[in-house]
């Protein structure tokens, strides 16, 4: 693993990850600018900006761009996230090349033609319905609102239906204008890369961006509280959350840890418990949401509409026990699921691109993994119990979706949290 890092006259960085044992490259850029970033009124925008991207430019229309990346095997991407957002390939490493002259073509030079938009109007349309179809998934759009309401960290990544319907060609494009700014861009490479090479051609490439963006947020304010929304499905799904703790606290591995005890395997307590033990689910797991100023953790249920009246009082007794601590066998076995994740991730390009850009945009520095499981092996019994007292400081956010009649209500289940 040798990971270089450069930055150009205009302030972006660029990060390459060479591989001797591969023949593809993973590269991409990576934005410091997602949801949270959006203004109430247009929700949603980076989320259609990062569609419209790819559908036309200057020089090229989207079908052109779909043909030459497809013409040598490989494929373009992207995604939105709270805090970021990333466009991304995966090619051979002789075409690299064409990768980065895709990507620098339509980060600065997108036409945004309003027959395009309007089609991936409709796209997007659809998405936000097919979320809205998923209930797995969609439940943890509501417990973001619930736990941040009445701000940006709390709104849809996707952006909401009224609003996607009437953002127009202007609002787009001057999203991109004024808040994606070199200085909050990174460009990282992973795979079979020279790093003079890609930087050589990144300095003429991506030279028309500007210096800095304008990109503003608000710090969130957790307020917890109950949101629930019935619908006639077959399960009732339940997610039970607190505050957790932005990437660079001192405890945040040690909140990974403790969440992959508590529900991160077949062998976790709530698994075994809830589901081995006492059948009341077919999913449930823990897990951790960071981000760089913030965080939450939180355990998602999926169960029946009978169960859900046994299954809520086993889980507020599972968070009860949680300052009681972990035995020996327990915290060894999160700490191994948390590195073996971690070091076999190592065997994928694009997931090694993630990482660094990932901290790059975070931490001001590329991912370590050596440093990374020095400090999970350093997280002992004393950093789980912290970890567990910060995470019970905090008032519950409790969503459910589906047939929710039987479920206590807010006030008993927090009693029950606190007893």
């Amino acid at each position: 693993m040798v990971v270089r890092v450069s930055r150009l006259s205009n302030g972006l960085r660029v990060v390459t990850d060479a591989m001797d044992t591969v023949e593809t490259v993973s590269i991409g850029i990576w934005v410091d600018v997602g949801t949270r970033h959006e203004p109430a009124e247009i929700n949603g925008v980076a989320h259609m900006l990062e569609h419209m991207a790819f559908k036309g430019t200057e020089r090229r229309s989207a079908l052109a761009i779909a043909r030459e990346i497809e013409a040598v095997g490989g494929h373009l991407n992207a995604y939105t996230s709270r805090e970021q957002t990333a466009y991304y390939a995966k090619v051979l490493a002789g075409d690299q090349q064409l990768a980065l002259d895709i990507l620098a073509d339509i980060l600065q030079r997108s036409v945004f033609d309003p027959v395009e938009l309007e089609r991936e109007r409709q796209v997007i349309l659809q998405e936000i319905g097919q979320a809205e179809d998923t209930p797995d998934d969609i439940v943890f759009d509501y417990f973001q609102e619930c736990a941040y309401p009445d701000q940006a960290m709390g709104r849809p990544v996707l952006g909401r239906t009224e609003i996607i319907r009437r953002l127009d060609r202007d609002t787009v494009a001057g999203y991109l204008r004024r808040n994606y700014g070199a200085a909050g861009m990174v460009l990282v490479a992973a795979g079979k890369v020279e790093h003079e090479a890609v930087v050589a051609f990144a300095e003429g490439a991506f030279g028309g961006l500007p210096r800095k963006g304008e990109a503003r947020t608000e710090a969130p304010r957790y307020r917890g509280g109950d949101l629930r929304k019935p619908r006639d499905l077959e399960q009732v799904h339940v997610v039970l959350g607190f505050p957790g703790l932005p990437y660079g606290h001192p405890d945040y591995y040690a909140l990974q840890l403790l969440s992959s005890a508590l529900g991160g395997g077949m062998s976790s307590r709530l698994f075994q418990e809830i589901r081995e033990k006492r059948g009341l689910v077919y999913s449930i797991y823990s897990f951790v949401h960071a981000y760089s100023d913030a965080g939450l953790f939180g355990i998602y249920a999926g169960t029946g509409e009978s169960e859900v009246t046994e299954l809520v009082p086993v889980l507020c007794e599972e968070m009860r026990r949680l300052p009681q601590g972990f035995d020996a066998e327990e915290i060894q076995r999160a700490r191994s699921q948390l590195k073996s994740g971690l070091l076999m991730s190592l065997e994928s390009t694009s997931a090694r691109a993630e990482q660094h850009a990932h901290y790059m945009l975070v931490h001001g520095r590329p991912f370590d993994p050596q440093e990374i499981v020095r400090k999970i092996d350093a997280v002992d019994a004393a950093a789980i119990a912290r970890a567990a007292r910060s995470v019970g400081a905090g008032a519950l956010t409790l969503t459910a979706l589906g047939p929710i009649g039987r479920l206590e209500e807010y006030g008993r289940v927090a009693e029950r949290l606190a007893a």
